[in-house]
C-alpha cells in the first residue's frame, strides 16, 4: 500500500483523505495529522455551555455540482420543517419528504441569507441594494455623490494596481470610501492601496453596481436560477444543523471507518525531502512533546505555506525568504449570550423572538475595532440552547498574533468587546450579559501583500516535488472558501489516481472568473 500523509484536518485535508480512501481501491494507507483537537480547521464548531459557535460564519452554497453532491452524501438535505419554522407555524410552507431535523442530527438546513452593513448609525443591505430604504438612509446629497462618482468610474477606469483601484472601478470612489475602505483596512491591517488587486478578483469577482442592477431585474423573471446569480447576491444557502464543524466531524468518522488514521494534537514540524529525487520522504510530527516520523509516498499539505517551507530541508535561500514573508491575519471572536438585542426586525422575514434576521452584520464604524458580529440564532436554531429566550452573538475581531488585542486576557477582551457593542447600541448595559466565551484562530486569512507578489516562485519550487500536493486555503495561500478548498482536494486525488504530474489545474482553482461560495 502507498503511504499518504495528509497535513491538516480542515475541509481540504479531510476531503482529500475521504476521497483517497473511497476511490483508491484499498491501495492507500492514509494518515491525517491535525495540530488541534478539532476537525474542520477554521470551519470547526465550538460548543460552550450548550451554545455553539461558528468561526467566521460558513454558508454552504456552490455552483460546483461535484461539491453539492458531496455535501448531500455526507449530510442529507432537510425536507421537513426546521425547528424555527415549527415554532413560527410555517409547516405548510415547506416541502416534505426529507429527514426531520428535530429527529435527525445529520441534516443540512435551508437558511435565508441576510447580511447588512452598519454605517453612520444606520443599516444598509450587503451587498448594497437599490431599495428605497438605501437612498433614504444615504440622504439626497450622498445619493447624488454616489451616482456621479460611479458614472465617473465608468468613463475613467483606473489601472488596477491595488485593491483600492479594483473597488473604485466597480463602485465609484464615494461608495468605496463608505463601504470598502475602512472595513478592508480593519480586516487586513493594511490600507487597500497596499493590497494586491487579485484578492478582490477572487472574493468579489462579478459583483459591481451593474451586477446589482442586473439582479434587480432578474428577480422579476419567473423561476430564477440561483446558479446564474452573482454569488454575493444569493438569497439562501444550506447549513449543517449543528454548525459547519458537524460536516467535518461526520467526515472524520467515515474516514476512520474506512481504515484511515487521524492523529489529533499532532503538529507537523519537519518535512524531510530528497532534493535529488524531488520527493518528500517523510513527515515528522510532535505530539505532547514527543516526535514521531511517518514515511510518505504521497504528501497532501493544507498547512500554511510559510510553515511548510520552513519545515523543509535544503530550501534555496530566495524561496525560503519569500515563504517566510507571506503574511496572515488572525482572528478573535467573543461568543456573547444576552436576553435581547436592540435591533428591530423591519423585514418581512419572521424570526423566533422577532429578532433581526441577519446572519451577520458588517460594522463600518470608526469608533470601534469590531469588524463584524454574527447572530447565531439565525444560522441554525440548534446552535442556541434556549432559542426562545436568549440571543447568542459572535463578536468578530481581525488581529495579528501577538498584537494588543491578541495579548489581552479572556476577561480583558470580553470587557473590551462588550463595551463596543454597548457603544454602537447593540445591547444596553454590560450587566445584561448572561455568558461569554473567547476563541482565537491563528492564520485564519492568508493575506495579499508583502512577499505575496513573488509567491509564484514558491509554487514552482513546491511543484518540483512530484509527490507533494498543496491544497486548501492556507495550503495554497489563497483566500479559498470551503468549495474552493474541496475542489483542490478533488483534483489532487484525481491526479494521484491518474498518475498526473502537472499540478497547474489544482493551483488554478479559484483563479477563474466565476465565484464559488463557502
Amino acid at each position: 500500500m502507498k503511504k499518504a500523509v495528509i497535513i491538516g484536518a480542515g475541509p481540504a485535508g479531510l476531503t482529500a483523505a475521504y476521497e483517497l480512501l473511497k476511490r483508491g481501491g484499498g491501495d492507500f494507507e492514509v494518515t491525517v495529522l491535525e495540530e488541534s483537537r478539532d476537525m474542520g480547521g477554521i470551519s470547526k464548531t465550538v460548543e460552550y455551555n450548550g451554545n455553539r459557535m461558528d468561526m467566521g460564519g460558513h454558508r454552504f452554497f456552490s455552483k460546483i455540482a461535484r461539491v453539492n453532491r458531496w455535501w448531500e452524501e455526507i449530510l442529507p438535505m432537510q425536507g421537513a420543517p426546521a425547528y424555527d419554522d415549527i415554532v413560527l407555524g410555517n409547516k405548510k410552507k415547506l416541502k416534505r419528504g426529507g429527514p426531520d431535523p428535530e429527529k435527525e442530527d445529520r441534516v443540512m438546513l435551508n437558511r435565508n441569507r441576510v447580511s447588512r452593513i452598519y454605517y453612520n448609525s444606520r443599516f444598509f443591505d450587503y451587498p448594497i441594494s437599490l431599495k428605497p430604504e438605501t437612498f433614504t438612509n444615504m440622504g439626497l446629497v450622498t445619493t447624488l455623490q454616489v451616482g456621479f462618482s460611479y458614472i465617473y468610474s465608468l468613463f475613467f477606469k483606473r489601472k488596477e494596481e491595488s485593491l483600492e483601484d479594483f473597488y473604485i472601478n466597480r463602485f465609484g470612489r464615494k461608495l468605496y470610501s463608505m463601504f470598502f475602505e475602512h472595513y478592508t483596512e480593519n480586516l487586513w491591517g493594511r490600507h487597500p492601496r497596499e493590497i494586491d488587486p487579485s484578492w478582490g478578483a477572487q472574493r468579489v469577482k462579478g459583483l459591481s453596481i451593474l451586477a446589482i442592477i442586473k439582479d434587480v431585474f432578474s428577480k422579476m423573471l419567473p423561476d430564477r436560477d440561483q446558479k446564474k446569480v452573482e454569488t454575493s447576491l444569493i438569497e439562501s444557502f444550506s447549513y449543517p444543523k449543528l454548525g459547519p464543524g458537524q460536516l467535518w466531524d461526520v467526515t472524520a468518522s467515515h474516514i476512520e471507518e474506512m481504515g484511515g488514521r487521524i492523529i489529533k494534537e499532532a503538529k507537523a514540524v519537519k518535512i524531510t525531502t530528497d532534493p535529488d529525487e524531488k520527493k518528500i520522504k517523510s513527515v515528522t510530527y510532535e505530539k505532547q512533546g514527543v516526535r514521531e516520523t511517518v514515511d510518505s509516498d504521497i504528501v497532501i499539505s493544507s498547512m500554511p505555506v510559510r510553515d511548510l517551507v520552513a519545515g523543509m530541508n535544503d530550501v534555496p535561500r530566495g524561496i525560503a525568504e519569500v515563504a517566510a514573508g507571506l503574511p496572515y491575519r488572525d482572528y478573535m471572536t467573543l461568543g456573547l449570550l444576552v436576553p435581547k438585542i436592540n435591533l428591530k426586525n423591519e423585514t418581512k422575514i419572521r424570526t423566533i423572538g422577532n429578532i433581526v434576521p441577519d446572519n451577520w452584520v458588517y460594522v463600518h464604524d470608526r469608533r470601534v475595532s469590531m469588524g463584524r458580529f454574527q447572530i447565531y440564532n439565525n444560522w441554525s436554531p440548534y446552535l442556541v440552547r434556549d432559542i426562545k429566550n436568549t440571543v447568542w452573538l459572535g463578536l468578530e475581531y481581525f488581529t495579528n498574533e501577538g498584537d494588543r488585542l491578541w495579548n489581552l486576557s479572556d476577561e480583558q477582551f470580553t470587557r473590551f468587546a462588550v463595551s463596543e457593542v454597548v457603544k454602537i447600541g447593540l445591547i444596553d448595559l454590560p450587566d445584561k450579559v448572561l455568558d461569554s466565551h473567547v476563541e482565537r484562530i491563528k492564520k485564519a486569512y492568508p493575506a495579499y501583500f508583502d512577499t505575496y507578489d513573488r509567491i509564484d516562485e514558491v509554487i514552482a519550487y513546491l511543484n518540483g516535488f512530484d509527490n507533494l500536493f498543496c491544497v486548501g486555503r492556507n495550503g495554497q495561500h489563497r483566500y479559498n472558501n470551503i468549495d474552493h478548498s474541496m475542489m483542490t482536494s478533488f483534483l489532487t486525488v484525481d491526479h494521484i489516481l491518474a498518475g498526473k504530474k502537472d499540478k497547474t489545474e489544482i493551483w488554478n482553482v479559484n483563479t477563474e472568473k466565476e465565484y464559488h461560495e463557502k
